[in-house]
């Protein structure tokens, strides 16, 4: 899967693993890590479903945002790279023809 970043800025933070671990912490920047080279590997976002981590759409004001669980309420944020949005009959997203994302944040999404 194709991944991008809101500006070229988050790009660095998220592609340089020191500033990364600057930002977040060591345990939390090698998740991330992890969970971006899971994104890359992933031929569509369905795929994302088997592995751990528990990736799942958000409700509310992050409506048509996902979301994969990092480090205790630490979760990384993203939303489908595409326009229109792939969506299913029902109206729900479809997760199979999602091939790009753009990611977001690092977030607490419980506050």
């Amino acid at each position: 899967m194709e991944i991008l970043f809101e500006s070229a800025r988050s790009a660095a933070d998220y592609n340089d693993e020191k500033r990364l671990v600057r930002l977040h912490n060591k345990q939390r920047a090698k998740l991330i890590r992890r969970r971006l080279d899971e994104l890359r590997a992933a031929p569509t976002l369905d795929t994302m479903r088997q592995l751990p981590g528990r990736c799942h759409e958000l409700k509310g004001n992050l409506a048509l945002h996902l979301s994969i669980d990092l480090d205790g309420p630490y979760r990384l944020i993203f939303y489908p790279a595409h326009n229109p949005i792939p969506t299913k009959a029902d109206g729900g997203m479809d997760w199979t023809n999602v091939t790009a994302i753009t990611i977001k944040e690092v977030t607490d999404t419980h506050e």
